[in-house]
């Protein structure tokens, strides 16, 4: 009985094992889009994984990936379309994870407005925040219906997207986030109306995903990561309300309706399986920059995703 509880004392003086240490780059500031990840925090789900993970939000939203491709991040959150470019850029990066499993991006009209088709934009002005992947999804949406890059004038409204199609600065935007720009419009009384990238020509992608460095990453801690998202994201499918009860409480600036309402437009959206893969949606998206004269060769699948589960 005495080395029984000798044993025990020692059990309690021992000091739990340290929680394994992350870094997690944000795309943007903390909104809905990272449901699973604040959740994934809030419930405990990274600890029980043995991990601490710290969050956090770019200064500049360019920076993440380039910071993980330097090793200065485990992780960083970032966008299918751009990841395509950045590994024919050189950047030694990988998709290990998906965030966000649908296209978000939509090209943005005034509902009630002079474009009720998209060969109506002929002569038009589009607005747009980033340049890039933005020109060849445009091409896309508007070549079938005889809209060609000529017919269009295309305008850098920063940031400001649906504050410019408001305003009658441009006719259209092109970069809006459905389940953002559509609310904050209502929101302020002006309804808009999208045309959805995945059904104008343009193939359906992953809108968020998780990229790492394969040369630097710990697949265990990734793995580990990525189960603890999927716990999340299964407790906000299954306590939606809840869930968003949890997420606001982490900020005030969260606690507004159009918060409220990109969380439940986004919800449907999450990766059911963040590891999850679809090969063919990768193979599909290369070949569609290819095509649209954004790169000039084909890379493999396994040069763009690594299944971590797998390592």
């Amino acid at each position: 009985m005495k080395h029984f509880i000798a044993a025990l004392a020692l059990m309690a003086a021992t000091p739990a094992m340290a929680a394994d240490k992350m870094t997690l780059l944000l795309d943007w500031f903390v909104n809905p889009d990272h449901g699973p990840i604040i959740i994934a925090q809030e419930n405990g789900y990274f600890a029980d994984e043995g991990l601490e993970v710290e969050v956090v939000a770019p200064a500049d939203p360019s920076a993440p990936p380039r910071l993980v491709a330097a090793g200065q991040a485990d992780l960083a959150v970032s966008y299918q379309p751009q990841l395509h470019l950045q590994i024919h850029e050189g950047l030694p990066l990988k998709r290990v994870g998906t965030l966000v499993a649908t296209p978000l991006n939509c090209l943005l009209v005034l509902k009630d407005g002079p474009i009720q088709e998209l060969a109506d934009l002929k002569g038009k002005k589009i607005g747009f925040s980033v340049a890039g992947v933005e020109e060849a999804v445009l091409q896309a949406m508007l070549g079938q219906h005889g809209v060609t890059p000529d017919d269009i004038e295309m305008i850098n409204v920063n940031f400001s997207l649906s504050p410019s199609l408001m305003s009658g600065q441009v006719d259209a935007v092109i970069g809006a986030f459905r389940n953002f720009e559509l609310n904050q419009m209502e929101i302020e009384g002006v309804e808009g109306r999208c045309f959805y990238v995945e059904e104008e020509g343009v193939p359906a992608y992953d809108e968020l995903i998780y990229v790492a460095n394969p040369d630097r990453m710990d697949a265990d801690k990734v793995e580990r990561f990525l189960a603890a998202t999927e716990k999340a994201t299964q407790y906000i499918v299954n306590n939606p309300e809840k869930s968003w009860e949890i997420f606001a409480a982490t900020s005030t600036e969260l606690q507004d309706e159009l918060n409220a309402r990109a969380w439940t437009d986004t919800l449907p959206r999450f990766a059911l399986r963040p590891a999850g893969f679809d090969a063919g949606r990768y193979a599909r998206f290369e070949a569609f920059l290819k095509d649209s004269g954004m790169i000039d060769s084909l890379n493999p699948v396994d040069a763009i995703s690594i299944d971590v589960t797998a390592q």
